[in-house]
C-alpha cells in the first residue's frame, strides 16, 4: 500500500512519522524545498515561507512540542525560526522521515483514478506516480489575501508574506495594515528602523502579552482550562485589563467581540512601542490616492510603503477546484482531517488553533494512520458531525475568513485523543 504526503513541514513530517509507526513502509513525502521545515525555512529572499528575519513562535515551547519529542532544555520559552527548523529536522531524522522526502519536487496535479480507489500524482518534472492514499500537509500560510480598498497606492506595496527584513524600510514612512499577530510583529520590527510607523486596524483587538505574572500566557490559560469558557473568557479579559489597562489609553479601539472569540494577538512589544511613540495607531483605510492614505476618521497621511498583513487564502493548486475548494465558507472535514466523499484523501494541519498546530497535527496523523490500517473507523454519521463541528466554529468564533478553520487547542486535543484506538501502536512497537 503506497501513501503520499504533500509537504515536509511540521504537519507533513508528523503525518509521515505516524504512517511509519503503524507499519506502513511505502511512504513518499514530496516537498518543493531543499530541506525539512516548511514555512519555518527562513530566506532573506521572497520564497514559499512567510517567516521573516526575527520571527518567533507565539505559543510557548511547553505547549508547542510533539508528544514524543521534547524541546532541547536550553531553548527559550518562545523559540525563533532557527531553533524551530532545527527542532523539526531533528524530529524527522529521529523518526526516519528524512529519507522518505523527495526534496525539490513539486506536485503539479493530484487526481483520483480507478473510481476513486487511487490517486495519480503528476510531479513538476512530468513524472506520474500512483498511490492508494493521499495526505495533504501543504500549509495555509503561503497564498496572500490582499485587502480591497478604493484607489491606488503609488509607493511600495507588499504583503506580509514578502516581508523579510526591517532594514529595508530604514528612514521610510511605513503603514502596516492589519491587527493580527503578523501585523503587530512587523509593526514592531519596522518601528526599530523606519522614520515613522503606523498600524491601521479595522476593529479593536485583544493584545495579550507573552507573559502574565511571569508565566507564558498560554500556560497561564491552560491552568484555568477547568473553568467553563463562558466564565473563563471574562476572567481573562479582567486579568488583561489589570495587566495592560484600557486599550483606549493606547489610542486603540475597544474590541467588539468577547475575549477568545477571535484568534488572540500575542505580543508584548506593540503596546510598549505605542506608548513610547514609535508606533502610531490608525483607524481603517477609506481609500488610497497616490502616496496619500485617507483613513475613515478623516485623517490623511503620506507614506513611502504599505505592508498588508491581511492573511492568506486556503489554496491547493494541485487539485481541480471542482474536486476540492476550501477558499471560502466552512471547511467540510471531520476532525479537520477526513473528507466526507473522498475517503482516501486526508488533510493534516488545516486548522488555526488558539495554541500551536503541530501537537494537534500529530494526533490527526495518528488517527489517519490507524484509519488506513483498519484500526480506526470513521463514524457512520460523519457528515452530520462535520456540520456540527462547523456550527460550533461559527457559534464560537468571529465570522471572518480566517476563523473558518479556527479551533480551541485544548477541546480539539481532547476530541482527537478520544478517538485514537486503544490498540494504536506507539513508536516503541515500530
Amino acid at each position: 500500500m503506497r501513501v503520499a504526503v504533500i509537504g515536509a513541514g511540521p504537519s507533513g513530517i508528523t503525518a509521515a512519522k505516524n504512517l511509519l509507526q503503524v507499519g506502513l513502509s511505502d511512504v513518499v513525502v514530496y516537498d518543493r524545498n531543499a530541506e525539512v521545515g516548511g514555512n519555518w525555512i527562513y530566506s532573506p529572499e521572497a520564497s514559499h515561507s512567510s517567516v521573516f528575519e526575527t520571527t518567533h513562535i507565539i505559543s510557548s515551547k511547553s505547549l508547542s512540542q510533539y508528544r514524543d519529542y521534547p524541546w532541547p532544555t536550553d531553548y527559550a520559552d518562545y523559540p525563533g525560526h532557527e531553533e524551530l527548523k532545527a527542532y523539526f529536522q531533528g524530529y524527522a531524522q529521529r523518526f526516519g522521515v528524512t529519507p522518505l522526502v523527495r526534496f525539490g519536487t513539486e506536485v503539479a496535479k493530484a487526481e483520483p483514478v480507478e473510481d476513486g480507489r487511487a490517486w495519480r500524482l503528476t510531479l513538476g518534472g512530468g513524472e506520474i506516480e500512483r498511490f492508494e492514499h493521499l495526505v495533504v500537509a501543504s500549509g495555509h500560510h503561503w497564498d496572500p489575501r490582499w485587502p480591497d480598498y478604493p484607489g491606488r497606492f503609488e509607493g511600495e506595496y507588499l504583503h506580509s508574506h514578502d516581508f523579510k527584513q526591517a532594514a529595508a524600510f530604514r528612514s521610510q514612512r511605513v503603514l502596516v495594515l492589519g491587527g493580527g499577530n503578523s501585523a503587530c510583529d512587523i509593526a514592531v520590527e519596522t518601528a526599530r528602523t523606519a522614520a515613522f510607523t503606523a498600524i491601521s486596524m479595522r476593529r479593536g483587538y485583544y493584545f495579550v502579552p507573552k507573559f502574565l505574572f511571569g508565566i507564558p500566557s498560554d500556560v497561564m490559560h491552560a491552568k484555568f482550562e477547568w473553568v467553563p469558557r463562558a466564565l473563563r473568557a471574562p476572567l481573562f479579559r479582567i486579568l488583561l485589563r489589570i495587566d495592560v489597562g484600557d486599550f483606549a489609553r493606547y489610542g486603540l479601539e475597544k474590541p467588539d467581540h468577547e475575549f477568545l472569540a477571535s484568534h488572540p494577538v500575542v505580543n508584548s512589544e506593540l503596546l510598549y512601542f505605542i506608548r513610547h511613540g514609535r508606533i502610531h495607531p490608525r483607524r481603517d483605510v477609506a481609500r488610497f490616492e497616490g502616496r496619500t492614505v485617507h483613513f475613515k476618521d478623516g485623517r490623511s497621511e503620506d507614506y513611502d510603503a504599505i505592508i498588508a498583513c491581511t492573511g492568506f487564502r486556503i489554496s491547493f493548486p494541485f487539485f481541480d477546484r471542482s474536486l476540492v475548494d476550501f477558499s471560502s465558507g466552512a471547511v467540510p472535514l471531520y476532525r479537520r482531517a477526513f473528507h466526507p466523499r473522498l475517503r482516501n484523501l486526508y488533510f493534516v494541519g488545516l486548522f488555526q488553533p488558539i495554541g500551536c498546530v503541530w501537537p494537534l497535527a500529530d494526533l490527526q496523523g495518528q488517527l489517519i494512520a490507524n484509519h488506513i490500517t483498519g484500526r480506526y473507523s470513521l463514524p457512520a454519521d460523519m457528515e452530520a458531525r462535520i456540520r456540527d463541528e462547523n456550527e460550533t466554529i461559527a457559534r464560537t468564533f468571529m465570522d471572518t475568513p480566517r476563523h473558518t478553520i479556527e479551533v480551541d487547542y485544548h477541546p480539539f486535543r481532547r476530541a482527537l485523543l478520544r478517538e485514537i484506538p486503544r490498540d494504536a501502536p506507539d513508536w516503541s512497537s515500530h
